[in-house]
């Protein structure tokens, strides 16, 4: 499991009409944009059809009526898409789950997505999952103003594939830059 540090992004503001099938529009966006990369922000608004694939399904369900947006979160590539939802209905029950094409948008669709002009992201199919999985990989003809590489910030207790090294031992985390520095210690402001 890694992490990866970059050095730039660019937010864009999109808002989404009524009628818009908010995965395919955010999905032909995508792949209008230069940038490999992409993650959503923020999103609030309406749907009049929710197509939710619920988990461990694998089938959408569709949920008619007056939905709100309460939550939409996920990465954005040029080959796809990977979008969980949390829409409320009218009497207030919460459904969510990946979001499927079909879903529509009832008033409007306003959304902040984030473009990392630093990263490629892309899908491949994994046997293990059964899915086309999130693979990530830096730009190469990008870099910093110090001209330093992208680089992996690696969880304790899980292999770095990228060098080819196990990760640091348990309750550690090692992290690496071309400067060598190490990150600042959060642990005092973290929530727990």
């Amino acid at each position: 499991m890694a992490w990866w540090r970059g050095r730039s992004h660019e937010v864009v503001p999109l808002r989404l009409p009524p009628g818009a099938d908010l995965r395919r529009a955010l999905e032909v966006w995508m792949g209008e944009q230069q940038e490999q990369a992409g993650c959503l922000i923020s999103a609030v608004g309406s749907l009049s059809l929710a197509q939710l694939r619920l988990a461990g399904a694998t089938q959408a369900k569709a949920i008619h009526g007056e939905l709100e947006i309460l939550s939409l979160s996920g990465t954005l590539s040029p080959d796809g898409s990977h979008l969980h939802i949390a829409v409320a209905d009218s009497s207030g029950a919460v459904f969510g789950g990946h979001l499927c094409a079909g879903s529509l948008v009832r008033t409007t669709a306003e959304l902040v997505i984030g473009l990392l002009p630093d990263w490629r992201f892309n899908r491949e199919f994994d046997p293990v999952t059964g899915y086309a999985e999130l693979q990530i990989k830096a730009q190469p003809e990008r870099s910093s103003p110090a001209g330093s590489p992208a680089t992996p910030v690696v969880a304790a207790g899980w292999p770095d594939p990228a060098a080819g090294t196990q990760a640091a031992p348990p309750g550690r985390q090692r992290f690496s830059t071309a400067q060598g520095t190490e990150p600042p210690d959060h642990s005092a402001t973290q929530a727990g």
